[in-house]
């Protein structure tokens, strides 16, 4: 290698630190130097292809105006587009820089002479970016290369984050397998909610065989996740049996398992965990622990303990209680009945009180036919969400069913004044008594 190839070399190194560490001014201001330095190649040079798609990405980074269009035609002069790392820097820049522009992406993609997985991988970003879930699973079954994990991963992400259609991440994970891809721990991690939305248990054993057999299992990440998918898909005995296997517990773990077990009211097993796990000693609870054990709580009308366990975990372990440990709290107390106590708890909240807290006292009103505090929890609803016609029949529904028929009638007049439309399925109570 030449002494201009060597000093190439380490400033594309000290381009990568720059744009890893999102210093993306100093990456452009380098790469601009870079570009007319007597003592590097000229930019038509093979080695700058290593360059250019550090800088698209700083660029991008920076959303600078028509940066993919400059690269991509400075590029083309300079006879790098054969590159596949600078062509997929340039696909994904205009598929995400400022003025976004999911065509000019896809007109670069066709006019490339050769295109790798890479490529292919940056176009089906790309088409994810844009919301286009159809074109991108379309572009996996039209490859003309050999997929990589990368390229189906990309889309079971994005299918299973949408949350429309989760069996179609389950058909391209199965795809993915048809092909001969091995799913990767990326994989694993992006279908697994899939899996959970579906209620899909036969799903949720194959991806934890499959995780099991090449040894992903024991790997914390998925252990949470699985542990939560078994929870949910109610198999508590198979987020035991991931918890066993889990080597490395950390408090997510932990908290995925407490999880399960607080939403199937098996709060006594949650609390004896968060006991258990309090003698680790290099586990701290956090506020998704925090957050559990109060659901526990409230499942189980646990109410002392979970007022115990707020004092212990924001003072004694410094976790900081946000509003929807607050409002978890409140619906602790309401369901026990302690309508008061709930309403004093809102009332001196030290952080905003969030629609949450409120519609959990309003539920604890309409269990205990409790108006005043309704009247309250209700009008501080109408105010928070005035588009919500749930809390306008509830409190309609309250006072029908403590005989307020007239107040039931007047929350209804006012609904309407307000223009505020009624969801299907919800009804009124509002039952006038007969004059016969």
């Amino acid at each position: 290698m030449s002494s201009r190839h060597r000093r190439l070399a380490s400033l594309t190194k000290l381009l990568t630190t720059h744009v890893n560490a999102a210093r993306h001014r100093d990456a452009l201001s380098l790469f601009s130097r870079m570009l007319s330095a007597p003592d590097l190649p000229p930019p038509t040079d093979p080695s700058f292809a290593h360059a250019f798609p550090l800088a698209i990405k700083s660029a991008t980074a920076l959303r600078v105006p028509r940066a993919a269009a400059f690269f991509h035609a400075f590029a083309a002069k300079c006879g790098l587009l054969y590159s596949p790392f600078l062509a997929s820097a340039l696909i994904a820049s205009y598929g995400a820089g400022a003025g976004a522009s999911h065509e000019l992406a896809r007109r670069l993609f066709d006019e490339l002479p050769a295109r790798n997985a890479i490529v292919w991988s940056a176009m089906i970003s790309v088409h994810v970016r844009a919301g286009d879930l159809i074109a991108a699973a379309s572009a996996l079954d039209t490859m003309d290369v050999a997929p990589t994990a990368s390229c189906f991963n990309t889309v079971i992400a994005a299918v299973a984050e949408s949350g429309e259609h989760p069996t179609r991440a389950i058909e391209v994970y199965r795809h993915m397998r048809r092909v001969g891809v091995a799913p990767s721990f990326i994989t694993l991690l992006a279908l697994v909610p899939a899996c959970t939305a579906m209620g899909a248990l036969t799903s949720i054993k194959e991806v934890h065989g499959f995780a099991v057999r090449h040894g992903m299992s024991m790997r914390s990440h998925i252990g949470s996740s699985l542990i939560e998918a078994y929870g949910r898909c109610g198999s508590l005995a198979g987020s035991q049996r991931v918890f066993n296997q889990v080597q490395d517990r950390d408090v997510v773990v932990w908290s995925s398992l407490v999880s399960a077990y607080a939403f199937h009211g098996r709060a006594e097993v949650a609390m004896s965990l968060f006991r258990h796990m309090k003698d680790q000693d290099d586990v701290r609870p956090d506020n998704i622990m925090f957050l559990s054990l109060l659901a526990a709580c409230a499942h189980s009308g646990h109410a002392d303990d979970a007022l115990q366990y707020f004092d212990v975990l924001t003072k004694s372990y410094g976790v900081e209680a946000c509003g929807d440990h607050y409002s978890c709290l409140v619906d602790v107390l309401g369901r026990a009945g302690r309508l008061h106590q709930a309403y004093e708890l809102i009332r001196t909240m030290p952080v905003k009180v969030t629609a949450k807290a409120w519609g959990a006292l309003l539920a604890a009103c309409r269990k205990y036919g409790e108006v005043g505090l309704a009247e309250v929890a209700g009008r501080a609803l109408f105010e928070i969400e005035p588009e919500n016609a749930g809390n306008f029949v509830s409190l309609a529904n309250i006072y029908s069913g403590r005989g307020m028929h007239e107040d039931a009638e007047r929350v209804r007049r006012e609904m309407e004044q307000r223009g505020v439309q009624r969801l299907p399925g919800s009804s009124w109570m509002i039952h006038h008594k007969s004059s016969c």
